[in-house]
């Protein structure tokens, strides 16, 4: 990786070498102003919803699956109905569809696209309603996936989990028991070592962050709130063991945007303060701590850790800002990895870029999830694509050894988020396989691909072909079979 200089703190956007800076903490007053629209980008083929739900068996590999690999590959995104103009619709609004792939014993056994019953979409294909309660925000559930007590959740800012079942149907909406007070989040955590799921939300009514832990039996057993300034749009937050890291940063609900009618009504508010929240995890009499960052937007974080002297070690994908030329698309800026160390007795945030590559949707061994973590797998994006959700290549960052590795998919053909799944539940970190749909745009197919990480670089151990195209979509996941 390269190096480090000092830099101003809104210098980040133009830079092609790493910096480094240091803020201290203060609070500081918002306010509700947003920027201005710019023009939108027209998005490629990859793009398109898909036209219909559809199933295909017995699907062919090249190469050869391992084994170890007995579950179902997921991923989800948006799949708006109807007319699809991305010059006028917001790229997170539509429907959620589910794409899946079912492997075990070497073969590829299906592949299925369904889309998620909200209610507004069941009265469209004149179905009976999802069954569950319906508190929480209504409307789309179209952003993450996880796996929490036995059962395949679909999430999304706001609204309530919807439950999926093994063929990827939906089954019911929950709220836990009962237990949830309001809607969820679209990126929850879990606890490696707990076992336990956690999540951060915003209040609709505003003034507050909801922090929830969810047990092993999946009820909510703690929801402690937060004071916040008016409603900060957190759409991802990060652990340690001992604490929990909140961004509240300048994107924020907008009350324009949502009498306009936009199905995502947020906007960049330029004075609206960016701040890092330290929240002990199991202390909730504790004053959460702020530190001030310059201005910026994180949507994923790649996972934060702490020391023994209580500095606390953030890694994410750093914006220079999202939604204020563009409201549609949320890459109006070129975002790079970056790493935040706070130190807590300090009051001070030191900021350095490890990689000036532009890339997003990071992963890691989630075994690592608020320990330390030597790698990081990102998604590799062209520079100046509004599109953001997909890119020529995978990035393999070894922190510790300052290197990154490259696989590229090969001339026009563009990536997705991976997930990474162990090679055994032992195996040291990174040891295993990326798996991660690849569209071909000459042949209008998808493809998944299976990396060996022993062998990052190389070809894919194991290629799946698909008979259809799956759009660009968010999020990824792995459900084992019998987990």
């Amino acid at each position: 990786m390269p190096g480090t200089a000092q830099h101003t703190p809104r210098s980040h956007q133009n830079s092609a070498t790493p910096h480094s800076t240091t803020t201290r903490s203060h609070r500081a007053a918002g306010s509700d102003s947003a920027g201005s629209n710019s023009t939108t980008h027209l998005l490629g083929p990859g793009y398109r919803p898909a036209p219909a739900e559809t199933t295909h068996t017995d699907l062919a590999v090249r190469g050869t699956l391992p084994p170890q690999l007995d579950g179902t590959f997921l991923r989800i995104g948006a799949n708006p109905r109807g007319e699809h103009d991305p010059a006028v619709r917001h790229a997170f609004a539509g429907p959620g569809m589910v794409h899946g792939l079912r492997l075990g014993g070497g073969r590829a056994h299906w592949y299925r696209s369904r889309l998620l019953r909200d209610d507004a979409l069941a009265r469209e294909l004149g179905e009976l309603p999802v069954p569950g309660p319906r508190h929480g925000r209504a409307g789309e559930v179209n952003a993450n996936l996880v796996r929490h007590a036995g059962r395949t959740l679909a999430v999304t800012d706001g609204a309530l989990p919807l439950v999926l079942d093994a063929d990827l149907r939906t089954v019911a909406r929950t709220d836990f028991d009962a237990t949830l007070p309001g809607g969820f989040c679209a990126h929850p955590l879990t606890d490696p070592v707990t076992g336990e799921l956690h999540a951060v939300t915003v209040d609709p009514a505003g003034g507050a962050a909801v922090l929830l832990t969810v047990d092993t039996a999946g009820r909510v057993r703690a929801a402690r709130p937060v004071p916040v300034k008016g409603r900060p749009w957190m759409h991802a937050f990060a652990l340690t063991a001992r604490h929990t890291v909140l961004f509240d940063l300048p994107v924020a609900h907008d009350a324009a945007e949502a009498r306009a009618g936009s199905p995502v009504p947020l906007a960049w508010q330029p004075d609206r303060d960016a701040r890092i929240g330290v929240v002990p995890r199991e202390r909730p009499d504790a004053a959460p701590l702020w530190l001030d960052l310059p201005p910026c937007f994180v949507f994923h974080p790649v996972n934060a850790f702490e020391d023994a002297e209580g500095r606390i070690t953030v890694d994410v994908i750093r914006h220079e800002r999202a939604f204020d030329r563009d409201r549609l698309h949320p890459s109006e800026s070129a975002p790079t990895l970056w790493r935040w160390t706070l130190d807590p007795r300090e009051g001070a945030v030191v900021e350095r870029q490890l990689d000036a590559r532009v890339q997003e949707f990071p992963r890691i061994d989630e075994r690592r999830t608020g320990l330390p973590h030597r790698y990081a797998f990102t998604v590799e994006l062209v520079p100046g694509d509004g599109a953001a959700l997909c890119g020529p290549a995978l990035l393999r960052h070894d922190l510790v050894a300052g290197r990154t590795d490259r696989h590229a998919f090969g001339p026009g053909r563009q990536g997705g988020e991976a997930v990474f799944v162990p090679r055994h539940a032992t195996a040291p970190e990174g040891d295993g396989w990326l798996l991660t749909l690849v569209y071909d745009p000459a042949a209008d197919r998808s493809e998944l691909l299976v990396l060996d990480t022993a062998d990052f670089t190389g070809p894919p151990v194991a290629v799946v072909p698909l008979p259809v195209r799956v759009p660009h979509g968010f999020h990824a996941q792995w459900v084992p079979t019998g987990w």
